[in-house]
């Protein structure tokens, strides 16, 4: 089933073109299906790659999804256009006054700075107090994933002394996992960031951690009772998404190391070999059916409180 979506969305034609099925908001008053609320809080520079690649993975699904694009009121993004966040987001405080089956929060380039000093932390706080009662299953990317963890559990992210960046080997540690149902036991995924969580950082919160390696850390870890799932990586990206950021990066003269494991014959001249599409997809598909649609409440009105520390 398709991904509903704004008229107009630079997604949308872009997704078209790859034979990935979405539909306008328009046609889909004609079906009657309660089609999964899902919201996403963008909080990447590159919004519209950003979009593309999650309504991607949240069309591979048997699901009828309707998508609720949310801005941080009061931030203005230095990198997508304010017409293009005019047409298709929902400010926070508008956001807010809804309710959705779930909801996922994005990464950010903000990993170095200390989260009370990140412009719309206070904000970010703000939605996650609302969720506890107005979503049933968040999932939470690389920086959304420490912020989550900081603010609901006061786990700090841990500062690396450089990038972390390319495709790294995992670890599948428990094979019984909804969210990693269908992975091998070690599988592949993106990495870009600037810090990490350790294993031993998740011991008292109640979280279970489900992927990870010595080189990468703590990856993939949710609640046992399915209301939220962490992923540090960045299953979603396309396949140049690092090469942009290398690229973005050297431009800036920071003192970058190439991503590893990513350019053929470690040569940024050749075309990266994409290896992570079909877990990608797994994961989203996963969470949508397991974590989501299988447990939330026709009536969402009816949310339970989420067991968060």
């Amino acid at each position: 089933m398709p991904v509903l979506v704004p008229q107009g969305l630079p997604a949308v034609e872009t997704l078209n073109k790859e034979n990935i099925f979405v539909m306008t908001e328009s046609r889909a008053r004609a079906q009657d299906i309660r089609p999964l609320e899902i919201a996403i809080v963008n909080l990447m520079p590159t919004k519209i790659d950003t979009e593309t690649q999650l309504i991607r993975l949240l069309s591979n699904s048997s699901l009828q999804v309707h998508l609720t694009l949310i801005n941080m009121s009061g931030h203005v993004s230095k990198n997508t256009s304010e017409q293009h966040i005019n047409a298709f987001y929902l400010n926070s405080d508008a956001a807010m006054q809804r309710r959705f089956d779930g909801l996922i929060v994005t990464g950010a380039p903000v990993e170095t700075i200390a989260f009370e000093e990140v412009d719309y932390w206070d904000r970010l706080t703000q939605i996650f107090e609302w969720s506890r009662t107005n979503v049933f299953s968040s999932l939470y990317i690389c920086w959304g994933a420490n912020a989550a963890l900081k603010h609901f559990y006061n786990v700090e992210k841990r500062l690396l002394s450089r990038k972390l960046s390319g495709i790294y080997e995992l670890e599948l540690y428990d094979t019984s996992s909804r969210l990693l149902r269908g992975f091998d036991d070690h599988f592949w995924m993106p990495q870009s960031r600037y810090a990490t969580i350790l294993p031993e950082d998740l011991e008292g919160t109640g979280l279970h951690l489900l992927a990870g390696s010595a080189a990468t850390g703590a990856v993939v870890f949710s609640s046992t009772e399915h209301r939220s799932a962490f992923v540090t990586g960045h299953l979603e990206y396309d396949v140049l998404t690092l090469h942009k950021e290398y690229q973005r990066d050297i431009a800036a003269g920071l003192d970058i190391q190439m991503p590893i494991n990513y350019y053929p014959s470690n040569d940024p001249q050749k075309t990266p070999v994409i290896c992570w599409r079909t877990y990608a997809y797994q994961l989203f598909s996963n969470w949508l059916n397991h974590y989501v649609y299988q447990e939330t409440p026709f009536d969402l009105g009816c949310l339970g409180v989420s067991p968060y520390q």
